[in-house]
């Protein structure tokens, strides 16, 4: 009997789909759980605020490196195997860093973090696209996103909660046992790949593989799209805590904290996307969603902190739907070397986090909040109507040939 992909209709679906959403709730808490304890590290070590914020974006450029790397070697040798690895290898580290009164290892062993974490985001929307039926993979995409979400807000809040009531060591260990125990499950659950057919192709074949992907000008759009995205919703996130620890609002920072929350409507937003597109058309609900993200980044422009809470929580709800239908449709436009595909979007997409932490900085010093905000609103809906225009005058072009 020829097997088919599973439907959300099958057992299999839901294992699979909870599998990598506790994957990824991990990997992503992991990955952003030192974000309220950067001034903790500064008071601790001795080291500067620019050096602390070397605990998250060293961690950022080994998950840029392992998705390279590690995308290539899912192609080889199997989906499921990475997935595991890296959620052994994202946990280990954060049982060892408070074994050591060291700043410099912590960051070692935070930069060998980050490249463990990417096996995960390398490898599970290549599976998901494998092993999912086309008509119900946008949903398993959305909730594993959705995941994304969520882990990075528990994440982020757990850590702190515990720092200020124990010792931020206290959360590495927590993070850590947790971690173990979502392995445990996944090894259980995560059933094998079915339609996986290795790469016998060597490395430098690889590399032409990867470089095709890059001439393939629909995808650059997709990737284009990731850099955007994440670009605006960084940018935002870096700079509002400065924002509102000043007058009027001069808020404290555990009270800006529960800012986070906000990522609660991208818990909502994956899914809510995944079961749109199964209904509508994809390209309309991508495009409706970063214009929802738009909306919301203008909102914070309100005098009010009620308004700008309102705009982060509709800002969270559009960055989510599009982010989670851009990155399923890059798995569906390609047939061959998925994992590196993937890849390229999520490297896309983390070179928009290291923008919007970054450049910004004269931007948000010499003009404040409000050109910060006009710029990075006005950036998503600018390249959406960017890419529409050169799919017009492609289809245009094409109907010339055609009729030629």
């Amino acid at each position: 009997m020829e097997q088919r992909a599973y439907t959300i209709k099958d057992l299999y679906f839901w294992r699979i789909t909870l599998s990598l959403a506790l994957a990824s709730f991990f990997v992503f808490a992991g990955m952003y759980a030192v974000q309220p304890l950067l001034p903790q590290f500064v008071k601790e070590f001795g080291v500067s605020v620019s050096v602390s914020g070397l605990a998250l974006s060293l961690t950022i450029a080994g998950l840029i490196i392992g998705l390279i790397i590690l995308g290539f070697m899912s192609d080889r040798n199997g989906r499921t195997l990475f997935i595991k690895l890296s959620l052994a290898g994202a946990a280990i580290p954060f049982f060892l860093i408070p074994l050591f009164d060291s700043f410099l290892l912590l960051l070692v062993l935070r930069l060998m973090q980050g490249f463990a974490l990417a096996g995960l985001p390398a490898a599970a929307l290549a599976y998901l696209s494998e092993e999912i039926d086309r008509r119900s993979v946008h949903a398993a995409t959305a909730f594993y996103i959705s995941s994304n979400a969520l882990g990075g807000m528990v994440g982020r809040v757990m850590t702190g909660y515990l720092t200020e009531h124990f010792s931020w060591e206290m959360a590495f260990y927590v993070l850590a046992v947790i971690g173990l125990i979502i392995l445990v499950a996944v090894t259980v659950m995560l059933p094998p790949s079915r339609f996986f057919t290795p790469s016998s192709l060597r490395f430098s074949s690889d590399l032409k593989g990867f470089a095709y992907h890059l001439k393939n000008p629909a995808l650059l759009l997709f990737f284009g799209l990731g850099i955007v995205l994440q670009l605006s919703f960084t940018g935002i996130w870096t700079y509002l805590p400065f924002y509102l620890e000043a007058p009027p609002f001069a808020l404290s920072l555990d009270v800006i904290s529960y800012t986070f929350f906000a990522y609660g409507l991208g818990v909502i937003g994956s899914p809510l996307a995944g079961w749109l597109a199964g209904k509508f058309r994809l390209k309309i609900i991508r495009i409706t969603g970063v214009l929802v993200m738009v909306a919301g980044l203008f909102m914070t422009l309100g005098p009010d902190l009620w308004m700008i809470i309102v705009g982060l929580c509709v800002a969270c709800l559009g960055f989510f739907t599009a982010h989670s239908l851009t990155a399923s449709t890059v798995s569906e436009q390609v047939s061959h070397h998925k994992g590196s595909a993937s890849s390229l979007y999520l490297v896309s997409y983390y070179m928009g986090v290291g923008l919007g932490s970054s450049v910004l900085g004269p931007l948000w010093s010499n003009g404040g909040w409000v050109p910060l905000v006009l710029l990075l609103g006005s950036i998503p809906a600018v390249y959406v109507l960017f890419v529409n225009g050169i799919q017009r005058l492609h289809r245009k072009r094409q109907t010339t040939v055609d009729e030629s």
